[in-house]
């Protein structure tokens, strides 16, 4: 008996520092953003990442890096190629929608390969990976199968809590979220939203999600082409102010969020030693 009593202790010890290295986020509190806040500009991945910011770095399609100060790396919708470097991410996330957002073949040495669907056809999946830091979660959300049918939570949004921040990936969204999938989700500092306007789905869906999310930061992704960018960004003009920047890469804390809702364009570009 008090063997087990001093487990159960121990556990909640653990539970309670590792709470404890994470910076509390708003996800589902649903929280407005301060007035007068701005945000942080590149540095390159292998630099410290500042104190109290997360470092977001857009690799291609839908795959970008997320990084801590603490010096945890997750890549979204992991294809298993990320650049020419010897980094072993310590988290990545799927989508098998289709083999540009999946590797059947993820490197054995990465400790955390998060599937966003289940192992049978429409069971889905639930992900709550709790790395002290940095807590992953998911959403599932339907996909569009083969000739025309539709597994059901074959798909998955990843919501990355670090640093206060809520970060939200959508993946290969093939539909809008339903308002309980909207709940879950919560409030998402940053957005990474697919563009294409039709492998995923239409420009007016996508543009709609986006608006009702009112995330501080939206980052495009899946774009294929400068002619999908370019609509999507005409459509969201009249709604948001609109950053183009010549780099992959955006630092970004809590306290530093735009004062209000923006669209900030990353060029993608893969992972490269400094030298």
């Amino acid at each position: 008996m008090i063997l087990r009593l001093a487990l159960a202790l121990l556990l909640t010890a653990s539970a309670a520092t590792a709470q404890d290295q994470r910076r509390p986020s708003h996800c589902i509190a649903i929280a407005d953003a301060a007035p007068g806040l701005q945000y942080l500009q590149k540095a390159s991945w292998t630099e410290p990442v500042p104190e109290y910011s997360v470092r977001i770095q857009y690799l291609a399609h839908a795959s970008f890096l997320i990084q801590t100060r603490g010096g945890l790396e997750a890549v979204t919708d992991f294809t298993g190629y990320i650049g020419n470097v010897d980094l072993i991410p310590d988290i990545v996330t799927m989508n098998h929608a289709h083999d540009t957002h999946w590797t059947a073949n993820p490197d054995p040495a990465i400790p955390h390969v998060l599937q966003g669907w289940g192992e049978t056809f429409g069971a889905g999946i639930d992900h709550h990976l709790d790395l002290g830091e940095m807590l992953v979660r998911n959403v599932s959300t339907d996909i569009r199968s083969s000739f025309g049918g539709t597994e059901e939570k074959g798909n998955s949004i990843f919501v990355f809590e670090v640093e206060g921040l809520c970060i939200g990936h959508l993946g290969h969204l093939h539909h809008e979220p339903t308002d309980d999938q909207y709940a879950a989700l919560g409030r998402l500092d940053v957005l990474m939203v697919p563009v294409d306007g039709g492998y995923t789905m239409p420009l007016a869906t996508t543009v709609r999600i986006v608006e009702r999310l009112k995330s501080s930061i939206i980052l495009p992704m899946h774009w294929f082409s400068g002619f999908a960018l370019n609509r999507f960004l005409e459509d969201i003009s009249d709604t948001f102010p609109i950053d183009i920047r010549d780099t992959p890469t955006l630092e970004v804390s809590l306290r530093d969020l735009p004062s209000r809702p923006t669209v900030i364009v990353l060029r993608p570009e893969w992972l490269r030693d400094p030298s």
